[in-house]
Formats: structure tokens, C-alpha cells, sequence
């Protein structure tokens, strides 16, 4: 139908007049694209019997034998096809019906009006849906955008919280400043600002050791204010401790404002310890006095009246980039042993590591094929490694940065192992084969250098720790903490040799000292800065501390008999000999003078023999703590004598004796020691 309106609208032929008198519609047929003759039923197997029988067509035989072109031919067929069927198709229309050549042209009409229709109705919507495909790209693209901005506003919050409160307590206001320096000490701004830049010296701190920039630019002021503050805070407590000392004055009311301000003490304590142990001193002096004065008045007082008897009651390099020689060799910073060896073995590794992944996936390999490639490209450069770092370590004596390189050797080992990378599995086994016996003749050398020392030829001996103990404890920190990253056995043997050589250099050296307390002393302070100090900076709990601290705690024991010798040997050797007589069943002799002379001997030297020894003990340790330890032992096996001694009076046969009565109770000798307890 679509076929024959076309041809209506496209025929050229001029208009006739109808019978009525109305002009004939001019029909434009061209139907040269009509194929009435197709056929949609043919199928492919009949296509041979068909071309069979037009070649049995009279005309067909005819243009065959007259030899005509088929092709003209049959264009020439169809033309006069198309126009007989195009006066077939006029000469309907003009005899049959006027009407439906009318009805015919106003439905033409009408379709080409839809078909516009339509076709600016597909123009409107294909241009509607490239608004509508523009509008969500554009959405999608503010979506993109949104969800960027959303992430920046997060980061950037989070990183101006943390910088904000960075630089708020770093930075160091005008108002803390003028409240430090000018305003009084009793007052309230000043106990915040106190606690403020107590609070700012410690992150200070903390930040310092991460190596923070900032640091640089408050340090100073830091440390000034660190000054004032611990200055003031010096002159308030001495100048309340010194009311104390005047006549008549009521002492709880100025140690009540101590009291009140102890945080003066604790920012002193954790900021200044010289003037916290200053401010100490003068206080313990100072009450020690008043209570001395007061009390010795007190008592002689009541001496005087008359009194009865009464029982009184009682614990965070190793993949840093490689030095660059060019840049490194413009400054005057110097590179250690290891630093060197680091970057020569991690540019090493890294390389090698990339060679061999390359060589795996370029060229298919694996397996021994691989390392034959692998040794194939980087074999003699492997070689030149070993051959200068045997050249490099041979004059080099500094066992702690051999050790380094060693263990470096094993960190990068155990790296490329992680990675599946066995390329350099038997350059590492080298490379550790020659380090190796550098480090241990390095040991040797030092074992042999200590056990060569001649105590006779060292000069200016004391009974501190001496300096060969005190290098031996740094060096055997180092190593410790350098092989809990990787235990090895054979360096902890050589540790073991030399801190047996040590241990019998401290011997020789004691033995130079002409007493036996002195050489005690000096025992305990070696072989506790040794102590203290590894287990302080390395959590070992192996066999390493264990002969020290059993050697420790036998010369302590033996310290603690030597110092109570002198003031109460009698009644330590009285004990011993009662209790080991009575042990073995011999008959106890009594000597009734002896023992009223060790009572009486006890009851007038006994406190004043306790001073002594409280400060012959804390003047002859280094270590504070080990000293307050030490005095708590001695007078601690003080107490259990004493106790021993009244026990045995208590027994056959010297309960019956008359100077029973004048020893002195226990427990009075217990509140007095009690006394001699450190208060930090």
C-alpha cells in the first residue's frame, strides 16, 4: 500500500478533466521497486527446478539463440512490465471510482501528515533523550564530585583535629607565659599554668624523641619556663620549710600548706630531681631537728614524774631509601659501618629482585633454570660483593657494627625468603659465612684485652662502679638488643666467655681494697650496675643475669654480717653460739656478765649505731635503690638477731637472770628502724 501511494504522490503525467468537469488528480506511479512476480515461498532446493523450466520458455529459447544480452534483456522485460501495470493501475482509477481515487489521495495525505507528525514527535523525543542521557552524566559527574568533596571535608577534618590539638599543646601562649614568670604561686592560675607546661614538657618530650621539627621552635621557651617554674616552686617550699625553724612555731601549719601545694614537689620530682633531692634534704634536716628538740624535751620531762612499767603493744632503616654517594660526599655527615652496608645490601636485594622476577616472567622460567639465568646475568657482580666486604670488614674492630651487619644479613635473608625470591639464598649463606668470623675474633679480642688487665697498674681505684664495668654493661646491651631480633646461640657463647672474664676482672680488682667491706662495696656496685641496667633496657629472663644475680644477692648477705660486725658483733656471735650449742644438744654455758654487758652495750649504742649505718649504707652504693634495698636488709636481720637474742634469754637457763629486765622491747626498736624507711 505504502508502494502504491508513492507512486501516486511521484507520477509526472499531466491532469485530465473528468466527466463532472473536475480535473483528474495527477498519480505519480513508479513502481520500479514493485516486484509483483517474488515469491516468498521459493526455498533453495527448488532453485534448479525453476531455472530449468524458464530455460524451456519459448522467449528464453528465442533470446538464447538470437544471442541477446539476458541481463538487457530482462531490464528491458521489466520496464515494460512496470508499464503496463501502471496503466492497469490508471485505468482502475479513472473507470472505477472517482470516490476512491479521492478517498485513496485524502488517506496519502493523511499519512504523509502523520508520518511528519510522527517524525517531529521522534525528533522531540530523540532530542529529549539526549537531555535526559546529558542530565545523568551530569548527575553522575555531581554525584563524583560530591562524593570527592565528601572525602577531602573528612580528610581535612581529621588532619585539622589532630593538627589543632598538636599546636595547641605545642604552642606556648603570653598567658602562660606572664602567670609562670609574675603572678605568685599561691594562687590558682599559677597551679594550672604549672600543670599546663608540666603537661607541655612532657609531649615536648615525647615529640623530641620522634624527631617532630616543631620541637625547635618552643624548646627554649620550654626549658626557660621549665627553670622559672622549678625556681619558684624551690623558693615557696624552702621558704614554707624554713618557718619551721622558728621559735615557738607551730609546725602542722605550714606542712598543711605543703600539703596543699605538694604538686609543687611532684613537678619538681619529675622536672628537676637535683632541687626535688634539695628540697628533701632541707626538709628531713629540718624535721629532724624539731622532732629531735622537741621530743628530747619531751622525755626528759617526763622522766622527772614518777612512772610505772607497761607493756606496750605493736613493682619500636631497614627499608630506607640507598645512600645516593654524590649527594652523601657534598655534606660532612659521616656513615657508619652499618649504614654503608645497609644500603649496599638493600640496593643489592632489591635489584636482584627485580632481575629475577624479570627473568621468571620474560623468559618462562623456573626452578634451576631461573637461578641459572639469575647467576648467569648477576653471578660476578654476587662475587665482587663478597670479595669488598671481606676487603671492607678486615680492619674494622667495632663488634657491634659487625654484629649489625650480620643480623642485617638475616633480615633481608628472611625478606626475600617471604617473597618466594631464592636467588640470593646462597650469597646470603656466604656473606654470613664470612661476617661471621670477623665478629667472633672481634669477641676474642676483647675477652683477651680484659683478661690481660693488671689491677696492680690501674690507678685511682674506688669503690664505684669501675669504668671497665660500666663499658662491659653498654656493650652487652647493645648485643642483647640487637640479637632479640634474631637469637643466636654462638654470639650469646661469646657473651657468655667474656662476662666470665669480666667477672673475674671485678674479682681482681676487689682484691686490691684492704678491707673487706670495701671490697664488698665495690663487688656490689659493678655487679649491680650490670644488673640494672640490662634488665632495665632488655627484657632477657635466659641464663645471662642469673650467675650475676645469684653472685649479687651472696655478696649483699655477706655485706649486711660485715656492717653489723662492728657495733653489734657481740650479740650476733652470742646468738650464733647459744643456738648452735643448743643445736647439737651441748650444754649451754652462762656467763651472766657477758650477756649484761651485750644488753647494756645494745641499750646505749643501739640507735645511734642504726644512724650510722643508714649513712655508711646510702653514701657507699651508687644506686639509691640498691642502697635503700641493702639498708632494709641489714636492718632487717637486725631486727631477726635481736629477736633471736631475747628468745634465747626467754629459754633455759638464762631466763632467771636479773638483766632480763633491762632489754630493750622489740617493737621500740622496730618504730625506730621504721624511721630510717625512704620516703621516694
Amino acid at each position: 500500500m505504502a508502494d502504491v501511494e508513492g507512486a501516486v504522490e511521484k507520477e509526472d503525467t499531466p491532469r485530465q478533466t473528468l466527466e463532472n468537469g473536475e480535473e483528474e488528480p495527477q498519480i505519480n506511479l513508479e513502481l520500479g521497486q514493485l516486484d509483483l512476480t517474488s515469491q516468498d515461498d521459493y526455498f533453495l532446493d527448488e532453485v534448479d527446478v525453476h531455472i530449468q523450466e524458464n530455460l524451456e520458455d519459448e522467449l528464453v529459447q528465442e533470446a538464447l539463440k538470437t544471442g541477446v544480452d539476458l541481463r538487457q534483456y530482462s531490464r528491458q522485460i521489466q520496464r515494460e512490465l512496470c508499464v503496463v501495470e501502471n496503466s492497469s493501475i490508471q485505468d482502475y482509477l479513472i473507470y472505477k471510482d472517482i470516490k476512491e481515487s479521492e478517498n485513496i489521495a485524502s488517506l496519502h495525505y493523511q499519512i504523509a501528515s502523520c508520518d511528519s507528525l510522527l517524525e517531529r514527535m521522534e525528533q522531540m523525543l530523540s532530542s529529549f533523550q539526549t537531555d535526559l542521557r546529558s542530565i545523568s552524566t551530569e548527575i553522575q559527574t555531581l554525584q563524583e564530585q560530591s562524593m570527592s568533596m565528601n572525602i577531602k571535608l573528612k580528610n581535612r577534618q581529621s588532619v585539622r583535629s589532630e593538627l589543632s590539638q598538636f599546636v595547641d599543646e605545642m604552642v606556648v601562649s603570653d598567658y602562660l607565659i606572664k602567670h609562670i614568670c609574675e603572678t605568685s604561686v599561691v594562687e590558682r592560675a599559677f597551679i594550672e599554668c604549672l600543670h599546663e607546661l608540666a603537661h607541655k614538657i612532657n609531649f615536648l618530650k615525647e615529640q623530641m624523641f620522634r624527631d617532630t621539627l616543631a620541637c625547635e621552635d618552643v624548646k627554649d621557651v620550654i626549658e626557660k619556663l621549665r627553670v622559672k617554674a622549678v625556681s619558684k616552686c624551690r623558693d615557696y617550699l624552702l621558704g614554707k620549710i624554713y618557718q619551721f625553724r622558728k621559735p615557738m612555731a607551730n609546725y602542722q601549719v605550714p606542712q598543711d600548706t605543703l600539703l596543699r601545694y605538694r604538686y609543687f614537689n611532684e613537678f619538681l620530682m619529675s622536672n628537676h630531681r637535683q632541687v626535688a633531692t634539695e628540697v628533701r634534704d632541707v626538709y628531713l634536716e629540718t624535721m629532724s631537728k624539731i622532732y629531735y628538740c622537741y621530743f628530747r624535751g619531751y622525755i626528759t620531762k617526763l622522766l622527772k614524774l614518777p612512772v610505772r612499767h607497761r607493756i606496750c603493744v605493736l613493682t619500636t632503616e631497614l627499608n630506607d631509601p640507598i645512600i645516593v654517594p654524590h649527594t652523601a660526599g657534598k655534606g660532612d655527615k659521616k656513615h657508619s659501618l652499618e649504614n654503608i652496608f645497609r644500603s649496599v645490601q638493600f640496593a643489592l636485594a632489591d635489584n636482584c629482585c627485580r632481575e629475577y622476577q624479570f627473568v621468571v616472567d620474560f623468559f618462562n622460567a623456573s626452578g634451576s633454570r631461573a637461578q641459572d639465568l639469575f647467576t648467569s646475568i648477576l653471578g660476578k657482580t654476587l662475587h665482587l660483593y663478597l670479595k669488598y666486604t671481606d676487603m671492607y670488614l678486615e680492619g674494622c674492630y667495632d663488634g657491634i657494627g659487625v654484629l649489625l651487619c650480620l643480623h642485617l644479613a638475616y633480615r633481608y635473608q628472611e625478606m626475600m625468603e617471604k617473597k618466594n625470591i631464592p636467588c640470593l639464598e646462597k650469597y646470603w649463606n656466604s656473606l654470613l659465612a664470612n661476617i661471621w668470623p670477623k665478629f667472633a675474633h672481634i669477641m676474642e679480642l676483647n675477652i683477651q684485652s680484659i683478661r690481660d688487665i693488671d689491677p696492680q697498674k690501674v690507678n685511682n681505684i674506688d669503690i664505684r662502679p669501675h669504668y671497665v664495668a660500666r663499658r662491659y654493661t653498654d656493650f652487652c646491651q647493645a648485643i642483647l638488643t640487637i640479637n632479640e631480633f634474631h637469637a643466636d646461640e654462638k654470639a650469646m657463647k661469646l657473651m657468655g666467655q667474656l662476662q666470665m672474664e669480666v667477672e673475674n676482672f671485678i674479682l681482681r680488682m676487689a682484691a686490691e681494697f684492704q678491707h673487706r667491706k670495701e671490697q664488698l662495696i665495690f663487688l656490689i656496685n659493678n655487679y649491680d650496675h650490670m644488673m640494672t641496667v640490662n634488665l632495665d633496657r632488655v627484657n632477657d629472663d635466659g641464663s645471662h643475669h642469673e650467675s650475676f644475680q645469684q653472685t649479687l644477692n651472696a655478696r649483699i648477705q655477706e655485706f649486711v654480717e660485715e656492717i653489723l660486725q662492728p657495733n653489734f658483733g657481740g650479740m650476733i656471735n652470742f646468738v650464733k653460739e647459744t643456738e648452735n650449742a643448743i643445736e647439737h644438744g651441748n650444754k649451754v654455758h652462762v656467763d651472766e656478765r657477758r650477756i649484761k654487758t651485750l644488753i647494756q652495750s645494745f641499750n646505749a649504742e643501739w640507735k645511734k649505731a642504726i644512724d650510722n649505718i643508714d649513712h655508711d649504707v646510702m653514701q657507699s652504693f651508687t644506686n639509691f635503690k640498691n642502697g635503700t634495698s641493702i639498708l632494709q636488709a641489714v636492718l632487717t636481720q637486725l631486727i631477726q638477731y635481736y629477736h633471736r637474742f631475747q628468745k634465747i634469754l626467754n629459754q633455759s637457763p638464762f631466763k632467771n637472770l636479773t638483766c632480763r629486765n633491762e632489754i630493750i622491747n622489740i617493737h621500740n626498736v622496730m618504730v625506730e628502724i621504721k624511721k630510717h624507711k625512704t620516703s621516694l
